[in-house]
């Protein structure tokens, strides 16, 4: 399933397949100070005034974006393993099939990450494979920040789309309101896909506008 995990500012399956470059338009909403995430992670190398860290996701940080992804609950064993090599071989390849970036604390705990890649056979059509907030952290702005980071960076790279698949199940309600808040549409759904009663739905996002 296309996970995708956003706060609702929630978190699931988003992106073709499972479900991110330069600091990207507009300011996220500030961490509090004092929140404590898992220990470790890659030091943050991008920062707002008023909002979390954004750098590349390192291999360092593996655990820490296990840790968040069984976290929300969501997520099947398979489809937390699918999310797993997709990380996996951002890292060993860096900026080609997939692109990874964290959000950090100050200290340097990651919070969230998006993980995002050029659709083949496709001239300037991109996917969101990945956002997934730590439930700790959801409600304080960093799903927007995180996708405000890969719309920032495709559009400066001239990309012209951006899609987005999701579930149909319920819990995952507030992260299609999530998308059609931050001005995605539906175009398109396919019935039972991912099981019986649980439709593929694809958001769409033109940057050229």
């Amino acid at each position: 399933m296309t996970p995708t995990e956003v706060d609702s500012e929630s978190l699931e399956p988003g992106g073709s397949g499972a479900s991110s470059k330069t600091p990207g338009p507009g300011s996220p909403t500030s961490l509090p100070g004092g929140w404590d995430g898992s220990p470790g992670g890659s030091p943050p190398t991008l920062q707002t005034s008023s909002g979390p860290r954004l750098a590349p996701l390192g291999a360092d940080a593996r655990c820490q974006a296990e840790h968040i992804l069984r976290a929300t609950g969501v997520f099947r064993e398979d489809e937390i393993l699918v999310g797993l090599e997709v990380l996996d071989s951002s890292f060993t390849h860096p900026e080609q099939d997939y692109t990874a970036v964290g959000a950090f604390t100050p200290d340097g705990n990651l919070v969230g990450f998006t993980v995002h890649g050029p659709t083949p056979c496709t001239l300037g059509t991109w996917d969101l494979y990945w956002i997934a907030v730590s439930p700790k952290a959801q409600g304080m702005g960093i799903g927007s920040a995180l996708l405000q980071e890969v719309e920032g960076r495709l559009t400066r790279s001239n990309a012209r789309l951006l899609i987005i698949e999701t579930s149909s199940r319920p819990e995952y309600d507030p992260t299609r309101e999530f998308y059609l808040k931050r001005g995605y549409r539906e175009v398109a759904r396919v019935p039972d896909f991912y099981e019986a009663g649980d439709d593929r739905v694809i958001y769409a996002k033109n940057l050229t506008v």
